[in-house]
């Protein structure tokens, strides 16, 4: 039992009885109703009544029940989806999420729902009937009226894709751009054979700037710009290991096989290095070989897998950032920030060996 917690009277509380709102005012010496503007930060509370009663949860260790909380406007709960628990880039995004809610009152729930645009939007649906303040949804695979409808009644950040609109807000990178400074780099090391593995995504979902769509058009932007516009390759994969291992296996057994991969993800990449390696194939000596994301995998010592850094966690931050906006009613109009990447080089890129 923590020190100090006694009922009044100097009765000890029942260990298995729940803490109530009541305990607490009693506990503080106010009322309910002070302890509720202390809970919702109602607009003149006093410094010393704010003290009295966090003091008073803290020592009482009361955590409200987030249904009652729903039932007042609020339940100080953030929904994040994503898809894959196994992409380090996510993680950098989160990061940048708990980090920007640290010092605030909510809590962040994550929902893996895999790729499959049906289960993505069961998720979703799970975490509005829990009656969450916000959603935070990571590049989702669901369909684009699933995501507006939410974002009517919810206040939803979507971080990835870059269609506008005005019932959500976006956290995007400029992935065109990316693209280009990757294309730039390996033209200038005297690659012509450059490959882009992208993930398929679906024309179902009706998002029509998704991540890959808007990277693969800068790729073949810059491709055009420098005249190798019949070398433009782009295979679709998934953004995993194995996605990039099976990307890899076909890439480097064709014909005429490139001397430069690029990839959306770096957990793609790493799949590709993997396949390079399981045919013989040197890096970079075989095949110059570019990740996206820049996540703490690309930064190993045993990898040292150039990629380009779009800021998972300012993107996160910022999410966070720009969805409490909207959750206080501190902004009613929709926003999309935009990253600006940058190509951080490392020893996976090199000259193309001459035949």
């Amino acid at each position: 039992m923590k020190s100090g917690v006694l009922a009044m009277g100097g009765a000890e509380p029942n260990q298995n009885k729940r803490v109530t709102i009541t305990d607490v005012a009693r506990h503080a010496g106010v009322s309910v109703a002070a302890v509720s503007k202390v809970l919702r930060n109602a607009y003149g509370v006093s410094p010393g009544m704010q003290e009295k009663v966090r003091a008073a949860i803290a020592e009482l260790d009361y955590r409200p029940q987030a249904a009652a909380r729903g039932m007042r406007g609020r339940t100080y709960t953030i929904g994040v989806l994503l898809d894959n628990v196994r992409n380090a880039f996510f993680a950098d995004i989160l990061d940048g999420i708990q980090e920007e809610l640290r010092t605030s009152e909510y809590t962040v729930l994550i929902g893996a729902a895999g790729f499959d645009p049906d289960e993505q939007a069961k998720t979703i649906r799970s975490m509005v009937d829990r009656q969450m303040d916000g959603l935070i949804l990571i590049a989702p695979g669901t369909s684009r009226a699933e995501v507006l409808a939410t974002a009517a009644a919810t206040p939803t950040v979507v971080i990835g894709h870059h269609d506008a609109t005005d019932t959500h807000d976006s956290v995007v990178d400029a992935d065109d751009t990316g693209a280009g400074l990757v294309v730039d780099h390996l033209v200038a090391l005297g690659h012509r054979d450059i490959a882009l593995v992208a993930a398929p995504g679906t024309r179902a979902n009706q998002w029509k700037r998704t991540p890959e769509v808007v990277l693969a058009g800068g790729y073949r932007s810059a491709m055009e710009r420098h005249g190798l516009t019949e070398h433009v390759r782009v295979h679709h994969a998934a953004y995993s290991d194995e996605g990039g291992f099976k990307a890899g296996m076909t890439l480097l057994t064709m014909e005429r096989p490139p001397t430069a991969i690029m990839t959306g993800a770096d957990v793609a990449a790493l799949g590709i290095y993997r396949a390079a390696h399981e045919l013989g194939m040197r890096i970079p000596e075989d095949l110059s070989l570019v990740g996206y994301n820049n996540t703490a995998l690309a930064a190993l010592a045993t990898v040292q897998l150039s990629s380009v850094d779009q800021a998972g966690h300012t993107m996160g931050s910022t999410a966070a950032r720009m969805l409490i906006e909207r959750v206080e009613g501190r902004r009613d109009r929709s926003m999309q920030t935009t990253m600006t990447p940058r190509l951080v080089q490392r020893s996976t890129t090199a000259a193309p060996v001459s035949p």
